[in-house]
Parts: C-alpha cells; sequence; structure tokens
C-alpha cells in the first residue's frame, strides 16, 4: 500500500506562530516523516488578523505547501492581488460570495505524481459573514474534484462543534479528511469515521500557551468583567505550543490510515 503522510498545522498566531512555525516545523517534518505540511495562516499578520504576501512567501520558503484560510483571509487588503494569482498555493474559503480574490481549493502535485486536492471551507453558525452553505459548495466542488483525484482533505473553519461534527459525517467516506481550525484548541477526539475519512473537531494553533487562543490574556479578562471595549493584542511570551494533526492517506482508495494528534510545548 503506497501512502502520503500531511502534517496540519492549526492557526499560526502572529509574529509569535510564524517563528514558531519557521524555527520548527523542518525538524517535525523530519521527525513524523511528513511529506507536505498545510498551515492555516488566516492570524500571521502582525495584529493576528488576516494575513500578507510576504508572510505566505516566508511559509513557503520555510517550508510551508499550502496555507490555508478563514474569517480573516481579507483583513488585509494589501494580499488581494497574491490570493488572487491561481497558480499560488494559497487558498481562502471556497463558500464566500463571487468576486471575492481568491481561490478556495489548491490541488497539489505529490512525489508519486498523484494529486492532492485540499479544500477550504467555513461554517455559518455563529459567523459574522453572510456565506453560502458550506455543504451545498463542496457537493459542488466534489463533481470537479473527484475528477482529478480520490485524495481529497478539507480546513473546516468554523466555530461550533456540532457544525463541525454534522459537516464531517454528511462527507464520510466522500474526501480523505475533515480537520477543524478556527477555535485554537485542539480537540482530542480525532478519529477515522466509518466510512473511511479523518476527522478532528479542532488541531488548535501555533502561539504562546499561557495566552488566551494566542491573544495576551489581560485585556480580555477585563473586557469579559467590565463589557468595556479593549485591543486584542499577540501574546509573545514562552512558553509557546504549536499544534496540528498528521494524517496518513491511502493513495490508491483515497481513504485515511491513520491520524495522529501533533502537540509541541517549545520555550523558544
Amino acid at each position: 500500500m503506497k501512502t502520503v503522510r500531511i502534517m496540519c498545522i492549526g492557526d499560526l498566531i502572529g509574529k509569535t506562530g510564524i517563528n514558531l512555525f519557521n524555527k520548527h516545523i523542518a525538524t517535525l517534518k523530519k521527525q513524523y516523516a511528513a511529506d507536505l505540511i498545510v498551515v492555516n495562516g488566516e492570524n500571521s499578520a502582525p495584529n493576528g488578523r488576516g494575513i500578507t504576501s510576504a508572510i505566505a512567501e516566508d511559509l513557503f520558503e520555510h517550508g510551508a505547501n499550502v496555507i490555508t484560510g478563514g474569517n480573516h483571509s481579507f483583513d488585509q487588503k494589501e494580499v488581494y492581488e497574491y490570493l488572487a494569482d491561481l497558480e499560488k498555493p494559497i487558498i481562502r474559503p471556497a463558500n464566500y460570495p463571487s468576486g471575492c480574490p481568491g481561490k478556495g481549493f489548491f490541488i497539489v502535485r505529490l512525489a508519486s505524481g498523484k494529486k492532492l486536492g485540499v479544500v477550504n471551507l467555513q461554517g455559518r453558525v455563529y459567523s459574522r459573514q453572510l456565506l453560502e452553505c458550506p455543504f451545498k459548495i463542496l457537493e459542488t466542488m466534489l463533481t470537479f474534484l473527484k475528477s482529478q483525484t480520490n485524495l481529497i482533505i478539507v480546513d473546516f473553519h468554523a466555530e461550533a462543534t456540532s457544525e463541525k461534527a454534522g459537516f464531517a459525517y454528511s462527507f464520510d467516506g466522500k474526501v480523505s479528511a475533515i480537520f477543524g481550525t478556527h477555535t485554537h484548541v485542539q480537540t482530542s477526539d480525532e478519529r477515522i469515521l466509518p466510512g473511511g475519512t479523518a476527522f478532528i473537531t479542532d488541531i488548535g494553533m501555533a502561539g504562546s500557551l499561557n495566552s488566551m487562543i494566542g491573544m495576551k490574556k489581560e485585556p480580555i479578562i477585563h473586557n469579559l468583567r467590565t463589557q468595556l471595549p479593549v485591543k486584542f493584542e499577540v501574546d509573545s511570551q514562552a512558553p509557546f505550543v504549536l499544534s496540528g494533526i498528521l494524517i496518513e492517506l491511502d493513495q490508491e482508495s483515497g481513504q485515511t490510515v491513520s491520524i495522529e494528534r501533533v502537540f509541541r510545548v517549545y520555550q523558544e
């Protein structure tokens, strides 16, 4: 059985997350014998909102093969032209309205010659954006993607665990893996569903461990206690956490062979 091993890293939080990824991803890739690195970059801008073209290029230079996004994908206007370049392996949620720059999937050519489809979608429960139905959009996309490959993984950027689970069960056996992003907290429910699709509610983040989802906790606690507006700031204090998953896919069947959580704590 010929397999491909894909490491998916959760939301990079500001410069803290970028530094973690750049410093440690090569070692992690070697330790886990990963063939491909997928990373969510929608929080990688200095203020934790969005991504820039320079940041994307930096991540690619340090080992990222595909960058996914989410509700902050369009926060930095500078990146719009970069997102619109169909040759760049950077994607944003496919269920945004037409007219938004970028694409919702990217097809990677593996060393074996096989293709891998990486899809990005955003949930609607508790979302501030008015989006197309992610279920219907993926159903439509699969018509084309299945003509290209049976290896398809989905970054489902969503808030509610119920929506993530319902989405995963709806496409069990139709895609290789569905992993959640957005909450920045890694869950311990990784498993292979009955139809052969890997699923985990959320793969976590790369950021400061003793923070509130990567942000300095003091202003947020003040907001929670007083309801007064505060400025969210990326936390840069050690220790740090870098989390994600390693999935191994059968290149013939497209089903998942194994899924394993990646959770590392670093002092620098």
